[in-house]
């Protein structure tokens, strides 16, 4: 930006079955950053999904434990609870 480099962070948001996506590019991974993700990509895409599934990043996981086991972040869940969706973790 403005003639320099500048490392910025993507949210990559796919379906599953139709495999039709949205992709966004941001400067920060922040709350803001993932809640302004998932509403772009529910508007565009035409609805909210059952299930998403998620790598371990920080703005939604807390704490990785054994298996599937995990401490989902508070205001990602509360994003997830909002939206009505069920958010799967991969393993790490």
């Amino acid at each position: 930006m403005g003639g320099e480099r500048t490392k910025l962070q993507v949210a990559h948001i796919k379906l599953s079955h139709s495999r039709a996506f949205l992709v966004r590019a941001y400067l920060l991974q922040t709350h803001e950053m993932l809640f302004d993700a998932h509403w772009h990509g529910f508007r565009v895409l035409g609805g909210v999904p059952e299930r998403g599934i998620y790598d371990n990043m920080r703005t939604a996981v807390d704490r990785v434990g054994r298996g599937k086991d995990r401490q989902v972040n508070m205001r990602f869940l509360a994003m997830a609870n909002h939206y009505v969706f069920d958010p799967a973790f991969c393993n790490p």
